[in-house]
């Protein structure tokens, strides 16, 4: 196939695509136009609801420590609060470079992520739960949905 007939097809290619797009654009603007009074107060009254709702949420985050980056203390504490929060971050860490690194970009994360808890833990001095996570090289982040460790990003 020489260059032209490729082009040529390509183009017919997006055309058809671009026709799509604004085929189903004007469908939802044609929608949005037959809308009533009645139909808007109803959206308006489903959006607020939302508003009201992730409202709530953002203040329970915020009282379980959310849009904070702490430190545990100890073991107990690491339990306490996977239980208590849905999304964990849990940096693994011991006092060396990479870790205070790791520890300036998660502090930025958490005042950007309200919806998750960030928090810290010295490795050295939990060794029973490093062990149990198959804690290894440090820094390691345990990402940590429902209680359930789910992913790590480990540092090399």
């Amino acid at each position: 196939m020489d260059n032209s007939k490729v082009q040529e097809i390509l183009e017919k290619q997006l055309l058809t695509v671009a026709k799509a797009v604004e085929d189903k654009i004007d469908d939802e603007i044609s929608a949005i136009d037959r809308l009533d009074s009645d139909d808007l107060e109803e959206l308006r009254e489903r959006r607020l609801q939302q508003m009201k709702k992730m409202a709530e949420k953002r203040r329970s985050w915020i009282a379980l420590g959310h849009g904070d980056y702490s430190e545990i203390p100890n073991e107990k504490e690491f339990f306490s609060v996977v239980k208590a929060s849905e999304r964990v971050v849990c940096h693994f860490y011991r006092e060396n470079w990479p870790c205070k690194v790791m520890d300036k970009h998660l502090s930025i994360l958490a005042k950007q992520h309200i919806e998750t808890r960030f928090v810290k833990i010295n490795a050295e001095k939990s060794l029973y739960l490093a062990e149990k996570l198959k804690i290894v090289v440090l820094p390691t982040l345990a990402l940590i949905k429902n209680a359930k460790v789910d992913d790590y990003v480990v540092c090399k």
